[in-house]
């Protein structure tokens, strides 16, 4: 029946029943922070922060740090830490990703030691570790062209992947969006005896520019050309939905899309398609512009991420990696 029986307001009269039957929900477990460990700042021992100028409130963090920040993330009830790793040195096949004392595997041990029930995720990619930036092995071409080796890079990821998994950590996240690599990944731990160990593929990563901030804060912008060779065109939707079903395939057991906010058709039909588990990753760009704006008295900051990621959530992620995940919890 239509006006004056139907009256869609009457669910909308107070913060109580507002709450009664909001649709979709927000919950600190929900969440993943992401954390910089620097292995410079980890040579002295100590807890050493470091601010990301590009990411106000997000510090470069020794081991130590980190590992007070961990717990402050689990007494919040966020669902995870992600690593991303900041070695010393860097070399052309970045070494640092798979050494077993490289810095992130050094982080994992300790974080895993104080707080053995926190869930570590590790991102698994070689930019940050080479001294070019890429996420691969680069091949240069007579004709002054560069490109990343696919297959050569997949045994060096593999490689990294059996480090972290040696450490301790619960879930490795492959970042690189080189072809065949979840398969790859997956036979390489199941062989080492990690055939518990998870994959959470970042299988629609596009070649975004919200990357910035967190370029600058990990030290990983392409020194020569750029990754559009092996991220995703921002333009296509359906490829995609084809990788996302390519890793599905491969063994991967959750999927990502990223970045969130310019990408929610593409997190709401790959979840359509394929029923798994989604991750989306609001990214540093996106933390930063609200940061900005925030900062200059545009919008009220708490509404406007609580907004944003229900929307991230209503598209259909089931967990949402975000620099804004402490703040967020407080605020729920």
């Amino acid at each position: 029946m239509g006006f004056p029986q139907t009256r869609m307001r009457r669910l909308r009269a107070t913060p109580a029943l507002r709450a009664l039957v909001a649709e979709t929900r927000v919950q600190p477990g929900d969440l993943i922070a992401p954390l910089f460990i620097s292995e410079v700042l980890s040579g002295a021992g100590a807890v050493i922060r470091e601010p990301i100028a590009t990411m106000p409130g997000i510090d470069r963090l020794s081991v130590e740090a980190a590992v007070e920040e961990a717990a402050e993330i689990a007494r919040l009830g966020i669902g995870a830490v992600l690593l991303f790793g900041i070695p010393a040195e860097k070399d052309p096949e970045g070494s640092g990703a798979y050494d077993p004392d490289g810095i992130v595997q050094v982080a994992t041990r300790a974080i895993k030691a104080t707080l053995p029930d926190l869930t570590v995720v590790c991102d698994l990619c070689l930019c940050e570790y080479t001294d070019h930036g890429h996420c691969g092995v680069l091949r240069r071409g007579g004709d002054a062209t560069v490109t990343v080796d696919n297959d050569a890079t997949l045994e060096l990821l593999a490689r990294a992947a059996i480090a972290q998994a040696a450490a301790g950590v619960d879930i490795v996240a492959p970042s690189d969006m080189m072809d065949g690599r979840v398969g790859h990944l997956r036979r390489a731990l199941d062989e080492e005896g990690f055939s518990a160990t998870p994959i959470m593929a970042y299988s629609s990563k596009f070649a975004s520019a919200f990357y910035g901030p967190f370029r600058e804060a990990a030290g990983s912008a392409p020194s020569v050309g750029d990754r559009r060779g092996y991220q995703l065109d921002p333009a296509n939707g359906a490829e995609a939905l084809r990788e996302s079903e390519l890793d599905m395939a491969e063994g991967a057991d959750l999927l990502m899309v990223k970045p969130a906010l310019a990408y929610l058709d593409v997190i709401s039909a790959v979840k359509a398609r394929t029923g798994m588990p989604l991750v989306a990753y609001s990214v540093g760009g996106e933390y930063a512009m609200l940061k900005a704006a925030a900062a200059a008295g545009f919008l009220d900051e708490r509404a406007a991420v609580l907004e944003t990621l229900t929307a991230i959530r209503r598209a259909g992620a089931d967990i949402i990696i975000t620099y804004y995940a402490k703040e967020a919890a407080r605020w729920l």
